[in-house]
């Protein structure tokens, strides 16, 4: 069993993201590449202890990038966690 720091990267705090949360109660988060949803699940239930309802996990593609003039890259591709809380549970690190 990994450790649940190694399970979740980064809290992703996005517009998009502020607007799931505020409405929905979910809270998206960058996770490991091989994390499955019930490690996502049991990571957050140790690191925040709220209880998870749901767990969405999806692949972001890389988009192109310029480095200078004539040579090209991308970003990295990630994987993103959607996690759904029980209703009156917050996690407070995104309450800025």
């Amino acid at each position: 069993m990994k450790h649940p720091t190694q399970v979740i990267i980064r809290p992703v705090i996005t517009q998009k993201s502020t607007m799931l949360r505020m409405q929905h109660n979910q809270y998206v988060f960058e996770v490991a590449d091989d994390a499955t949803k019930i490690d996502i699940k049991n990571a957050i239930r140790q690191l925040y202890n709220v209880d998870v309802v749901k767990v969405r996990t999806m692949w972001v593609k890389p988009k192109p990038k310029r480095f200078g003039i004539r040579s090209q890259g991308h970003t990295k591709a990630w994987k993103k966690a959607i996690v759904t809380l029980k209703p009156n549970q917050t996690i407070e690190d995104f309450n800025l």
